[in-house]
């Protein structure tokens, strides 16, 4: 599939399935409670499908612009109520009826990442030990003391069975006035701890850039220059290369592993390659001429082959993370709550200047990294879809007025005061919380194209 199509598919899925779930819970409680809901809406703007449905004649709707929804409850505020109806209207419910409502919509959030996450765990979620390739020269990973080999075995005092570990622990203890202790296997087998001090440039954080800006480059294993799979119809097909075929020489230069193979397919494009085999012990020569192709805005080669990847070194280097269901569930809890910590602890240090914005996501990153999740397979999406439950939960709790999180607020201070605040101190609440979204957007807006861009 069009890698374009794939992630428009998976972006606007993934907003469907996220806002589907966050509205459900305003619904759900709202009817249990017995406040009469009008409508529910998955998007915005003109109906593309609508249902009624149920006792209250409730719409249900599914809408043009895609980036959001809501519920819509009887509210003497927003409209003329019947006088029988006047008990069914929200704005008629106790404060702590009113509370429920508005907090159902991140729980549930949260309960569905807990259920992702459980389901994740009990089937097994697979990720590469997290063992070191390359210590770049003069970098905080040579300088105190890290080596190529040296396999992470905890932060903090998190144990780091993959990379994400080590991510996530070095994160959790950015801003410690101590310095951050990381405990290692040497290749002789020997554990050994060294403190890390996260130096004050809040560059070091920016997104995706953590591990390089230490100087650390995870361990890859070399691939000796054995095909795959072959593309129907491809460069290579045509060529007469077959699976298991390996390489051995091209254009008179040896071969020693796959990536020398990749990169002189890349640097050739429609130009043709003399090729030397080893098929079933018998030496082949054969012309293969790549096609051009895009890709980052530069013009490479291509075959249409893929690598072939022993079982046996593949295991050898993962780790594979699975429990029984109810450690998966406690293991989940303990996961979205450490989640929502940190995105509250790196959203207070991007106010603060102590990490670099390039942390916020806007609409054009998220849609790539959905878009990327689905093309691994279904267990990386629903990952990627309990990791932006558990961003949505977590920022519709924001004390700002026009999210949830403002509406609680709201309700806190009608509880003090003993009675709600006037509607022109929520009006012009709620103006100045849609100035700070609109702010927050643009930035995160500003920094998807200014990492298009380069």
């Amino acid at each position: 599939m069009n890698t374009l199509l794939l992630t428009f598919i998976a972006f606007i899925l993934a907003l469907a399935i996220l806002v589907t779930v966050h509205e459900f819970g305003h619904f759900w409680v709202a009817k249990k409670l017995g406040v009469k809901v009008l409508r529910f809406s998955v998007g915005f703007g003109k109906p593309l499908w609508k249902k009624v449905w149920g006792n209250d004649g409730t719409e249900f709707v599914v809408a043009a612009i895609p980036l959001g929804g809501y519920v819509k409850m009887l509210d003497e505020t927003e409209m003329d109520v019947k006088p029988e109806e006047q008990h069914r209207a929200f704005n008629r419910q106790a404060v702590w009826k009113r509370i429920c409502i508005v907090l159902a919509g991140p729980l549930f959030n949260f309960l569905f990442a807990i259920f992702a996450y459980s389901m994740l765990y009990t089937i097994g979620v697979e990720g590469m030990i997290p063992k070191v390739g390359q210590v770049a020269k003069q970098s905080l990973a040579e300088q105190i003391g890290l080596e190529t080999g040296d396999q992470f075995m905890q932060v903090g005092q998190r144990q780091t069975p993959t990379w994400e570990g080590v991510i996530m622990g070095i994160l959790f203890e950015i801003g410690q006035d101590q310095p951050i202790t990381i405990q290692v296997q040497k290749s002789t087998g020997e554990l050994k701890s060294y403190p890390l001090i996260m130096p004050e440039d809040k560059d070091i954080t920016k997104k995706g850039e953590l591990l390089k800006n230490l100087g650390i480059t995870p361990w890859k294993p070399s691939f000796p220059a054995i095909l795959g799979k072959i593309r129907e119809h491809s460069p290579a097909e045509k060529a007469g290369l077959k699976m298991y075929d390996k390489v051995v020489m091209v254009n008179q230069q040896v071969i020693n592993d796959w990536q020398a193979w990749v990169k002189i397919i890349q640097q050739h494009p429609e130009k043709p390659l003399q090729v030397t085999v080893i098929r079933d012990e018998a030496e082949l020569h054969l012309e293969v001429i790549p096609e051009k192709i895009e890709r980052q805005g530069k013009t490479i080669g291509q075959i249409g082959a893929y690598v072939h990847i022993p079982d046996d070194l593949w295991q050898q280097n993962r780790a594979l993370l699975q429990y029984s269901p109810i450690e998966s569930f406690a293991v989940a809890l303990d996961k979205t709550w450490e989640m929502s910590a940190l995105m509250l602890k790196m959203l207070k240090m991007m106010v603060f200047g102590q990490v670099s914005l390039d942390n916020l996501s806007g609409p054009i990153s998220v849609a790539q990294f959905a878009g990327k999740s689905a093309s691994i397979g279904w267990k990386s999406f629903l990952m990627f879809l309990a990791v932006v439950s558990i961003s949505l939960g977590v920022l519709n709790l924001l004390p700002i007025p026009v999210l949830d999180g403002g509406h609680l607020l709201y309700y806190t201070v009608e509880i003090i005061r003993g009675k709600a605040l006037s509607m022109e101190a929520q009006w012009f609440g709620q103006q100045v919380g849609l100035f700070l979204l609109f702010f927050l957007m643009t930035i995160a807006l500003f920094k998807d194209i200014e990492r298009i861009l380069g």
